[in-house]
């Protein structure tokens, strides 16, 4: 079975106030550094959303087919492509997450022979933008996009997904606070 990897960068980061794909980190750009985990994890990584906003970076990026629609249009793209059978879903500003959490969500799903798998939290959250989608997945999102049902945590109760519990910290960064707090926690 075929793996790929894809790193949501469609959204406003009205929180944020910037695009939070392109925030600095590392030696590089959030993004970069999510991206190269997705690749690590599931083989290779293309981004989602408008391939003129990342083209200078030198990484793949394929358009949203229903843009403004939020990440599940993400996830639709994903699934649409069919460069995997199983597709790891990652938001571009989850610093934290770790590889082997990444790599072990993918072979939980093609062992489990689920169609999707999501990472829980310590704290017991589920993260839908941290998660593997099967390829048959596909019907059902395009549908609940058709029927403009959004939510994602709706979708993935939907799908039956099996729950992971994440070893590393996993979080988004919405805002500057959490992004500062992200930067301490890593030291820079």
């Amino acid at each position: 079975m075929q793996t790929a990897g894809f790193v949501l960068v469609g959204g406003q980061s009205r929180r944020m106030g910037r695009d939070k794909a392109l925030l600095p980190w590392r030696s590089g750009v959030l993004v970069q550094d999510v991206a190269s985990l997705a690749a690590a994890a599931a083989g290779g990584a293309v981004l989602v959303g408008n391939p003129e906003r990342y083209i200078h970076l030198g990484l793949r990026c394929i358009m949203d087919i229903r843009p403004g629609l939020g990440p599940l249009s993400g996830i639709e793209t994903a699934l649409h492509s069919r460069l995997g059978d199983y597709n790891l879903v990652l938001a571009c500003d989850m610093p934290d997450v770790g590889v082997q959490h990444l790599a072990e969500l993918l072979r939980l799903a093609q062992w489990m022979d689920v169609r999707c798998v999501v990472t829980q939290d310590e704290a017991g959250r589920v993260h839908p933008l941290c998660a593997v989608y099967r390829l048959d997945c596909l019907p059902a999102v395009s549908k609940a996009l058709d029927e403009r049902r959004l939510k994602l945590l709706d979708l993935v109760d939907e799908l039956g997904a099996e729950k992971v519990c994440s070893r590393s910290p996993v979080r988004n960064v919405n805002t500057a606070e959490e992004w500062e707090a992200a930067r301490t926690a890593h030291g820079f």
